[in-house]
């Protein structure tokens, strides 16, 4: 695993960094809520798809194809609704969307830990949400305490490199 610090490369108009941030952060607490509270449930676990772009939907399909049956020791599981940007592992522990927005609270300055060349916005304030950013969609990963963030990381880092085309 490799493991270094990038400045953030991609910019946004600072003029739209908070005008949606309300309706993007309640969806987003809400989703996570949601994975949580199934954690531990049978069948399939809910999560809402994203609705991302034409070139980034074409992106995520290819990495929904290379994404690993078992993920830092978790099963893979059904998500409800099923759906080609959506991928969950174990009950609701590790749970990933792609071509989600960019996340609204990174800032042009941010520092981000690339993990085997994939770079990871670490969202301070939730600290088990995690963005693959730099790249063809942005790939959002809610990780739950039983795995380490790590790991997960190390693991996706494969897939996303080979589905998802390097843009910063």
């Amino acid at each position: 695993m490799s493991l270094r610090f990038a400045r953030r490369v991609e910019r946004s108009p600072r003029s739209t960094r908070g005008a949606d941030r309300s309706p993007r952060f309640a969806r987003r607490a809400g989703w996570a809520c949601a994975l949580l509270a199934l954690a531990g449930c049978g069948g399939a676990v809910r999560m809402d798809p994203p609705s991302p772009e034409p070139s980034a939907a074409a992106a995520c399909r290819a990495l929904a194809g290379r994404l690993p049956q078992v993920l830092d020791g978790a099963e893979r599981t059904e998500s409800d609704p099923p759906s080609p940007y959506v991928a969950v592992w174990g009950a609701g522990e590790i749970g990933l969307r792609c071509g989600v927005p960019r996340p609204a609270n990174m800032a042009a300055t941010d520092q981000v830990p690339v993990v085997d060349d994939v770079a990871w916005f670490a969202d301070p304030a939730r600290p088990a949400l995690f963005t693959a950013i730099g790249r063809a969609a942005y790939v959002e990963v809610t990780i739950s305490r039983a795995h380490a963030p790590e790991s997960v990381l190390v693991e996706l880092a494969v897939p996303v490199k080979a589905a998802l085309p390097q843009t910063g």
